[in-house]
């Protein structure tokens, strides 16, 4: 509910705050005198973007401030989930600077537009003259329905339902689309493979047959060389290692007055031993090494084949090679279980498509029960507001196919005069029949959904005496469960307010500026004797805005 609005700044408005009943709130002026500019600020509060025309003095901020009482609607998870406290009585306050940028605050918390979007579509509801066109909007007419129907748990579980069996279809177009393009690539997939895997290469090759094939065409030089190293070391009588085992000897003999040949003789010892290693592992690998033509010629075309793959698949080497032979196994793997793969998922969207159906199913039989439900009370309320030969149906039609919001279409048909078949009321309702089925509609949502708050903009558009009376009651009616606020040109809706607001204009310094009044009962007596008689008020007509009033 709204309990304060501050407006400071804000097109023709200076500066004004207005306390509002818990039930109903009137608001009338004289044409141009800027009702709408306090809808306007309003919208600011409930999420509207907004720019610096709005901004009377560009010097300073424009700022709007409501304050909300939220108890008792179960808000509070809201408020988490965008971590703002959650206060009992909840500010909502917006700052547009003269530059446009936009600042919006929830209990002095820094919030996005978004939240207040979602958060106002909790607080209050704004009926505006052009919202009668809504009525051609299957969006409000299930609002409508599912409102009266109060399943909120089954269409929660249904969008669940739906949403995941609308996943696991566009999977499964995804899965049917790759398994299309690989199929045509099949044959040409398992010739690849067929000829890598029979190749049979494996991590490290290149590196070792490079080796091999270097060892091979070079094997009688490597022998030679290695031959003429191990008889340098190893020669009887003048080899490296007979000389060096010599000076050992000498340096051993030496040792007795020349103590520091000790250590000389040690450490060739050492070398002498190494020397021995080497000559030992030289002389064996001259052995190994001996010319093979027939071990050349493979290693030659085992290379010749990687290099020929190589070349063949634009691959750097052969890390790259087994990489995209991995690669070519798994897309033809993915061939061959595609249709498995597509099988089970055919199955699972069955399943999928099954449970959403039942659930359905259900909201359907609760639109079915609500639709009658908006009927009986559409009819009464009709008849009051002068359409008493009117009907009004509720049509619950299968839709084609599952839609996010069920499986239903839903329209509402209409007729005026007796004897004639309902039509979709878009089609057929007058400009007058218009504005009270709405008022009507908007009545049986507004319950339905618990709302805070409705705001009527001139719902009695098109209507006025006896009928005026009737729409009149309809909202007083309303205002005993939730607060309205009603922008109203009918005295006898005027009449109805537990709270009467009297918009107007002045004009100080050459600037028109809008203010707002709380009228006195006084001062009801003379608007509504205003609205009765024009501009001259007379005293029959202030007789009669007594009466209205009850005075």
């Amino acid at each position: 509910m709204l309990s304060e609005l501050t407006i400071e700044n804000y097109a023709l408005i200076e500066s004004l705050r207005l306390d509002f009943s818990r039930s109903l709130n009137i608001i009338t002026g004289e044409t141009g005198a800027g009702k709408s500019i306090l809808l306007g600020a309003l919208g600011l509060l409930l999420g509207n973007r907004a720019d610096a025309s709005v901004i009377m003095d560009r010097d300073r901020n424009c700022v709007v401030e409501g304050v909300f009482d939220v108890s008792g609607y179960g808000l509070e998870p809201l408020f988490g989930e965008h971590d703002v406290d959650h206060d009992p009585l909840t500010v909502i306050r917006r700052i547009i600077s003269p530059q446009g940028k936009s600042r919006a605050y929830v209990n002095d918390i820094p919030v996005q537009l978004g939240f207040l979007r979602e958060l106002g579509s909790y607080l209050i509801d704004i009926h505006s003259q052009n919202q009668t066109l809504r009525i051609a909007d299957e969006r409000f007419r299930l609002q409508v329905v599912d409102g009266m129907a109060a399943h909120d748990g089954l269409l929660t579980a249904y969008g669940e339902a739906y949403s995941r069996w609308r996943e696991a279809v566009a999977e499964l177009d995804r899965l049917r689309a790759e398994a299309e393009k690989a199929a045509a690539d099949e044959a040409w997939l398992t010739h690849q493979v067929g000829e890598l895997e029979a190749a049979a290469f494996f991590e490290g090759e290149q590196e070792r047959l490079e080796a091999e094939l270097d060892e091979l065409a070079h094997a009688g030089e490597i022998k030679r060389v290695l031959t003429d190293c191990s008889e340098t070391m190893s020669r009887e009588e003048s080899g490296v290692i007979v000389e060096l085992k010599n000076s050992v000897s000498a340096l051993s003999r030496a040792k007795v007055f020349y103590p520091r040949a000790g250590e000389y003789e040690s450490r060739l010892r050492g070398v002498v031993e190494e020397l021995k290693d080497v000559e030992r592992e030289v002389a064996a690998e001259a052995d190994r090494v001996e010319s093979d033509p027939g071990a050349l010629a493979k290693a030659e075309e085992r290379i010749a084949l990687l290099y020929s793959l190589l070349q063949k698949h634009k691959a750097a080497d052969l890390v790259e090679l087994l990489a995209l032979q991995r690669d070519y196994r798994a897309r033809l793997d993915s061939i061959v279980f595609s249709s498995e793969n597509i099988g089970a998922l055919e199955k699972e969207i069955k399943l999928l498509e099954d449970k959403a159906r039942t659930v359905a199913a259900q909201i359907t039989e609760g639109r079915k029960k609500a639709a009658a439900g908006i009927a009986r009370e559409a009819a009464g309320m009709m008849a009051a507001l002068g359409l008493p030969d009117s009907v009004f149906r509720v049509e619950i039609a299968p839709a084609q196919g599952l839609r996010p919001t069920g499986a239903d279409e839903v329209r509402f048909l209409f007729s005026a005069n007796a004897g004639v078949a309902p039509s979709p009321v878009e089609k057929v309702a007058s400009g007058g029949e218009m504005s009270r089925l709405m008022l009507v509609l908007k009545s049986i949502a507004a319950r339905s959904r618990r709302l805070p708050s409705i705001i009527f903009d001139e719902i009695d558009s098109g209507v006025s005496g006896r009928i005026a009376d009737a729409m009149g009651g309809i909202i007083d009616a309303l205002s005993g469960t939730m607060q309205v606020v009603n922008i109203t040109h009918l005295p006898q809706i005027a009449a109805k307010g537990d709270c009467h607001l009297f918009v107007y204009k002045t004009v100080s310094g050459g600037r028109t500026r809008t203010a707002i009044r709380c009228l006195t009962r006084q001062e009801r007596i003379d608007e509504i004797a205003g609205m009765l008689s024009g501009s001259t008020v007379t005293d029959a007509a202030r007789r009669q805005a007594r009466e209205l009033l009850g005075t």
